[in-house]
């Protein structure tokens, strides 16, 4: 099993150079940053995973400008979005973006594509959240078009462009691995129809002094990922595919929790890190980088 570790870098926290680094001289496999343009402060799109929106989110930078940091600062770790709101960008400019990054990091990057969750985000974007999910569809299918033909075109109901020319092309044929984050009822078949791999999301924050962390005993969900694995192999294999590489987003850190993932058939976990000054979460990273081994 492989592993990454994915951080909200901001103006206050580690820098991604800096983080990158860390990670790779430690031997992580990968390391991710999420994405929001903006958080509106009259927000009334609850928060899936609490209450209170933790401060990061509006704080992050742009995870373009911080993969290309850590594309020129690493030599071998592979840099991925985790995830990217594909919706609330322009195809033509974000499909650019990211094959200028994987031409520059020597083909180690990886696009972590999601619809996102916040309404008003979204509309700020131009972006009707009912139509999100077909949009994003659209968005991944009209890049990869500008990644794989020397003229591309592309005629959707949301984008819809003649013939262009578009260079640089990724390193990474056809292009770079495309993984599909959600767990709604429908993220199955978008994994299969436009990815090239799945990223369910583990809810919640762990605090590791606290009892429920201590607790090796199985999660609630965990039961119904291995299932969803199953689900999603039996349709790929049905498809004629190969087994479809599965990520973890916010892995339990818990030898006993990455024990039932392997098992469950999870290709790779991520780590989720505060976002923190290098002095308070490198020794967080080093902690992680001892389980990680072993």
């Amino acid at each position: 099993m492989l592993f990454g570790v994915q951080m909200f870098p901001t103006d206050y926290s580690i820098q991604p150079a800096e983080f990158a680094r860390a990670a790779e001289e430690r031997e992580f496999e990968s390391v991710f940053f999420p994405e929001h343009t903006h958080i509106p402060s009259g927000r009334e799109t609850p928060w899936p995973s609490g209450e209170e929106l933790p401060q990061e989110y509006a704080h992050c930078l742009s995870p373009v400008v911080a993969m290309a940091s850590a594309a020129t600062a690493t030599a071998r770790i592979r840099i991925g979005t985790a995830i990217c709101l594909v919706a609330q960008h322009d195809p033509i400019m974000l499909a650019k973006e990211i094959a200028s990054i994987d031409l520059i990091s020597g083909g180690r990057v990886m696009l972590g594509a999601g619809a996102g969750w916040n309404r008003e985000e979204m509309l700020n974007h131009g972006v009707d959240p009912t139509t999100r999910m077909a949009r994003m569809r659209e968005h991944v299918e009209a890049m990869t078009a500008v990644w794989t033909e020397e003229e591309a075109s592309y005629h959707g109901l949301f984008v819809d462009f003649a013939a262009i020319w578009s260079w640089p092309k990724p390193v990474q044929r056809p292009r770079p691995p495309v993984l599909i984050g959600g767990g709604g009822p429908g993220v199955l078949d978008r994994v299969l129809e436009y990815g090239d791999g799945w990223m369910p999301f583990r809810d919640g924050t762990d605090d590791w002094s606290s009892p429920a962390f201590a607790s090796t005993a199985p999660e609630p969900f965990e039961e119904e990922l291995s299932a969803r694995i199953a689900e999603l192999q039996k349709k790929a294999a049905g498809q004629g595919r190969a087994p479809v590489p599965v990520t973890l987003f916010n892995a339990k850190a818990q030898p006993e929790a990455l024990h039932r993932y392997a098992g469950a058939g999870i290709t790779r976990c991520i780590f989720w890190l505060p976002s923190l000054p290098a002095q308070e979460l490198l020794p967080r990273l080093d902690r992680l980088a001892e389980l990680a081994r072993g």
